[in-house]
């Protein structure tokens, strides 16, 4: 269950990034990168049913972050994948 809710946690911060008023564009490179690191980490995930709310998350951010800019791995959030 704390997955779960680690996921609908996930889904609201995606939310609110998506609607915030942030308008650059993140390189799709680094933000598909950090989407892969993502996916490779669900991948190796123990609990197999939850691989596919895992990787739904991955996207999630992978969306927020090429609007904004900024990755959020759920423990920590880092910006500058704009591009220059």
């Amino acid at each position: 269950m704390l997955f779960g809710s680690r996921a609908v946690a996930v889904a609201a911060i995606s939310a609110i990034c998506l609607f915030s008023s942030v308008s650059a564009q993140a390189a799709a490179m680094r933000c598909s990168s950090e989407e892969q690191t993502c996916v490779a980490v669900c991948n190796k995930m123990a609990i197999k049913p939850n691989l596919s709310a895992c990787v739904t998350a991955c996207g999630q951010r992978a969306a927020v972050c090429k609007r904004t800019g900024c990755w959020d791995n759920g423990a920590q959030q880092y910006c500058g994948l704009q591009r220059n």
